[in-house]
């Protein structure tokens, strides 16, 4: 049992409600007694893809990210609406984003993003069986399809061309399992 470790919420303030994400401070009562803040963001949840071709090339969209100020690779991804099943979304946002339509996906693993400071969990898929679909982008995302054969990939790593946790991490699975 880690009981022992729990901090309490004591009271918390909203602070911010967006379309993304959600910001409050929560003051907090600490396992020794005493007492401190706690700043979370509070997020949906989104789905990432893997996707590889019959060419064995792995599908990835450039896209420019403000908050880093330039533009990585990555694999397909997208947030979660409202009670939207994550395998359903992740069969969505793989077509809206590329064009490549999945007949099925399977689940690799789920994970946290940055348990500091927010619940943010990304469902990782792999995506089976590609087809043609049609590309249908958010009217305020502007992203460009790349696709790289592994050794690239890995090599987009080294050169931080790809410098996202999500996308490092669907790769080491495509090595272990190819």
């Amino acid at each position: 049992m880690t009981d022992h470790l729990e901090e309490k919420t004591i009271n918390k303030k909203e602070i911010y409600k967006g379309r993304i994400i959600d910001l409050s401070v929560h003051n907090v009562a600490l396992p020794n007694g005493k007492e401190s803040k706690r700043e979370i963001i509070n997020h949906p949840g989104a789905v990432a893809v893997l996707a590889v071709t019959k060419e064995n090339k792995i599908v990835l969209v450039n896209q420019y990210r403000k908050a880093l100020e330039k533009t990585i690779a990555e694999i397909p991804a997208g947030k979660l609406e409202t009670g939207e099943d994550p395998s359903l979304c992740a069969i969505r946002e793989l077509e809206e984003e590329t064009g490549y339509r999945a007949h099925s996906v399977k689940k690799i693993a789920s994970f946290y993003t940055s348990p500091g400071f927010a619940d943010e969990i990304v469902y990782l898929f792999e995506a089976e069986h590609l087809s043609e679909g049609k590309v249908q982008t958010d009217e305020d995302e502007f992203v460009e399809l790349i696709e790289v054969t592994v050794e690239e990939a890995l090599d987009m790593i080294k050169s931080e061309a790809i410098h996202d946790a999500k996308t490092i991490l669907a790769i080491q699975h495509y090595l272990l399992n190819r």
